[in-house]
C-alpha cells in the first residue's frame, strides 16, 4: 500500500502562504488540558504551551493582533453547549469558577488583546471572529492552541471557509495522543491551510515589523 503522502501527492497538498497582514489566533490554551489528572488532561498540549511563549513574544513585538479564545458556558447545565455538550459532557468543566477553564499560565492574554468566548469546537462558529478580522483587514490567520483534533482542526476548516489564508504552527499545537495530533496536522497540511514550525513562523512576524 502507498503510503499517506505518495497517495495524496500531486493532488493535495498545494502551500497557500502567509499573506499581507497576519494575525495569531491562540485557542483554548486551558488549564483542563494541562493539570495532570484532569479528564482533558493531553501531554501534547503542556509540551505546546511550554512553546508558545516565543511566538507570541515575536507576534507583540511585531505589532501583530493576537486573539485568544476560551470555551465557556454560561446557561444553566450547560445548555449552550447544545449537543456538543450532550456528545462530550467533559466539557462542561468549561465554567466560570473551574479552574480548569482559566488560561495556561505563561500563555494568557496581554492587556488590550481580544478574547473570543465561544461554545463549540470553532473559534468561528457563532461568534463575531470573522466580521472582525475582515474589518482589520486581516487576511491571514496563524493558529496555536489546542486540540489538535477538535478545535483546532475545526476552526482551520472555518478559517478557509471565511477567506482567509490557514497556517497552523506545528510546534504550538497538542493533542491528547500523537495519533490523532499527526493525522489532522497531515489533513490540515493537505486541504486547508499549511502547518509550518514556530521557527518559520517568527520569522515571518519579524519581516512584518521590519
Amino acid at each position: 500500500m502507498q503510503s499517506a503522502e505518495a497517495n495524496y501527492q500531486g493532488v493535495w497538498g498545494n502551500r497557500i502562504g502567509f499573506g499581507q497582514r497576519p494575525a495569531l489566533l491562540v485557542v483554548d490554551f486551558l488549564k483542563a488540558y494541562t493539570v495532570e489528572g484532569a479528564p482533558l488532561y493531553a501531554p501534547g498540549v503542556v509540551e505546546a504551551v511550554a512553546k508558545t511563549p516565543a511566538l507570541l513574544d515575536a507576534a507583540r513585538k511585531a505589532g501583530i493582533p493576537v486573539i485568544h479564545t476560551r470555551i465557556l458556558y454560561l446557561a444553566e447545565n450547560c445548555a449552550d453547549g447544545g449537543m456538543w455538550v450532550k456528545k462530550a459532557p467533559v466539557m462542561k468543566a468549561m465554567v466560570e469558577g473551574n479552574v480548569l477553564a482559566e488560561f495556561c499560565e505563561g500563555v494568557e492574554p496581554a492587556a488590550g488583546e481580544l478574547v473570543v468566548v465561544k461554545q463549540y469546537a470553532s473559534a468561528f462558529f457563532g461568534t463575531s471572529l470573522a466580521s472582525l478580522l475582515h474589518t482589520q483587514g486581516i487576511d491571514t490567520v496563524v493558529m496555536a492552541g489546542c486540540s489538535t483534533s477538535g478545535c483546532i482542526r475545526a476552526s482551520a476548516v472555518d478559517a478557509v471557509q471565511h477567506g482567509f489564508r490557514t497556517i497552523v504552527v506545528r510546534d504550538c499545537v497538542g493533542d491528547r495522543h500523537p495519533g490523532p495530533h499527526e493525522a489532522n496536522l497531515f489533513d490540515i497540511d493537505s486541504k486547508y491551510g499549511d502547518v509550518v514550525s514556530r521557527d518559520e513562523a517568527i520569522a515571518v512576524f519579524a519581516a512584518v515589523a521590519g
